[in-house]
This record gives structure tokens, C-alpha cells and sequence, in this order.
């Protein structure tokens, strides 16, 4: 069996030069692949206490979804703005060139709830920030935060400090 790391493709100079991407979809192209990643993020977990498992679109769907399903728990979107038809919860965050606005729906968590943030990667931080204050807004308490992938030089666990983040798997660069 191969490794989860061997799954992943990683192409050096994308979107620009000196960036190495690690492209997510050949995990979720190879059913072993796809299974692996589900199991080992669900494994790396399993100590935890939650209620409700909640991921961004839309990667944070593919591997949240799973998971909750397994242990029986309700997955919560995390959707851009303007995608939830019910009333809703916004945060505004900046991005490396821009900002974005990320929406719950307002009944979506409850006060004093327990929840486990999926994503398929962290890199500078400010996704799964903006994530955790959202849930926070509503009274939810992160107790953890399970990504794919991490890019450890991006120093995205170091602006989280004081949350429980995993990842399958790390790379140290960028």
C-alpha cells in the first residue's frame, strides 16, 4: 500500500516560480488515495469530542462530509457569501491579494456546541482563522482542526496557536 504522501502530485513552479502546488484532486482521483486521506484525517481525530463537523467549499465538503458521516455527526457549510439561501453569519478576512467573506447559516451551530473544522490544506492561516471565529460567533467551541495537507513554512499553525490543529501530512516548505 502506498503512502498518503505518494498520492499527492506536486508541481513545482505553480502558479508562479519558486512555488511548489501540491495538487489535492490526484488524491481524490485514485479511490485508495481518497479512502486513505478520509481514514487517516478521521484517525488522527479520534480522541476528540465533537458535535457537528463543519469544512469550507468546497474541498472542505469532500473530506468533512465523510468523516461526520462515519461518526454519525451533522457536517455544517461553510459557504462565500451570497450561496446560503437561509440567514446567515458572515466574517470578512483578508487574503495574500484581496479579502474574502465566508457564511454560515445562523441556526447552523448552537451555543456550547463542540466542533471539528475539515479543510483539505492550511497554509498562512487565515481560512481556518476566519472559520473558527465564525464558529465561535455562534456560541461553537473549536475543539480541533484536521486538515490534508499543511505547508508548515507558511506559519498557518503558528497564527491558530492555542487550537488543536492535525495534518496528514506536512511539508515544511511553502
Amino acid at each position: 500500500m502506498k503512502k498518503l504522501e505518494e498520492y499527492v502530485v506536486s508541481i513545482p513552479d505553480f502558479p508562479e516560480e519558486g512555488i511548489i502546488f501540491r495538487d489535492v484532486t490526484s488524491v481524490l482521483q485514485d479511490a485508495e488515495g481518497l479512502q486513505l486521506a478520509v481514514n487517516t484525517m478521521q484517525d488522527l481525530v479520534k480522541d476528540l469530542n465533537y458535535d457537528v463537523v463543519a469544512g469550507p467549499e468546497s474541498r472542505g465538503f469532500i473530506f468533512g462530509t465523510p468523516i461526520a458521516y462515519n461518526n454519525k455527526k451533522p457536517f455544517v457549510l461553510i459557504r462565500k457569501k451570497g450561496k446560503l439561501p437561509r440567514e446567515t453569519v458572515a466574517i470578512s478576512y483578508d487574503l495574500e491579494y484581496g479579502s474574502a467573506t465566508i457564511e454560515m447559516h445562523k441556526d447552523s451551530i448552537q451555543p456550547g456546541q463542540k466542533v471539528l473544522i475539515v479543510d483539505d490544506l492550511i497554509a498562512t492561516g487565515g481560512t481556518t482563522e476566519a472559520m473558527v471565529r465564525l464558529v465561535e460567533s455562534l456560541g461553537g467551541e473549536v475543539v480541533g482542526i484536521v486538515v490534508l495537507m499543511e505547508l508548515a513554512g507558511l506559519k498557518g499553525r503558528e497564527r491558530l496557536a492555542g487550537y488543536r490543529l492535525d495534518s496528514a501530512i506536512c511539508y515544511e516548505g511553502k
